[in-house]
């Protein structure tokens, strides 16, 4: 029981840092529309919330991609092209989600669902495959640190000049 709790504490912090991720792009470009305004005018006016929740459900639909594809793995065994595909799976399944609310009769949208999946497709694939990039870079950096701080001791310890020689086979 455990292993689920912990899978789904996983997938619910993946989903949340997805989300102020999300937010935090959507405010920089009210930023930048406040610094250059539309000439067109704003399709959106609330981009910190229009990209926060498509980001937290697929930081969900990232998760179970890799619970199920990369289960086998731990994340430094993992390139960046493989986690950035489970990201683009994770925004295709999200995409996908405004269409299965159609068909189980709990949305009515103005136009057919599959434009909306069309329109949701690529920026959403592309999110996420940028989102879980950044996330393995992330969680790649902060093992990086920690590395570091454990590995701080080691220096001091050091090699004299003939175990050197040793290691490098020079010594005999």
């Amino acid at each position: 029981m455990k292993t689920w709790l912990r899978r789904i504490r996983g997938a619910l912090g993946m989903a949340l840092t997805w989300a102020v991720g999300g937010a935090l792009v959507g405010a920089g470009i009210e930023l930048i529309h406040n610094v250059w305004p539309n000439p067109l005018g704003s399709l959106v006016d609330i981009w910190p919330a229009v990209l926060a929740y498509p980001a937290f459900f697929g930081g969900l639909a990232f998760s179970a991609v890799l619970g199920v594809a990369g289960r086998r793995h731990r994340f430094d065994e993992l390139s960046l092209p493989r986690f950035a595909a489970f990201g683009a799976v994770g925004g295709v399944l999200v995409s996908l989600l405004p269409g299965a609310l159609v068909g189980l009769g709990l949305a009515t949208p103005n136009v057919p669902a599959w434009q909306i999946t069309a329109a949701l497709i690529g920026p959403l694939t592309l999110g996420g495959a940028a989102a879980a990039a950044g996330s393995l870079a992330l969680a790649r950096m902060s093992e990086d640190r920690e590395l570091l701080h454990a590995g701080e001791g080691v220096a001091d310890v050091g090699l004299t000049e003939e175990e050197a020689r040793e290691l490098l086979g020079g010594g005999g």
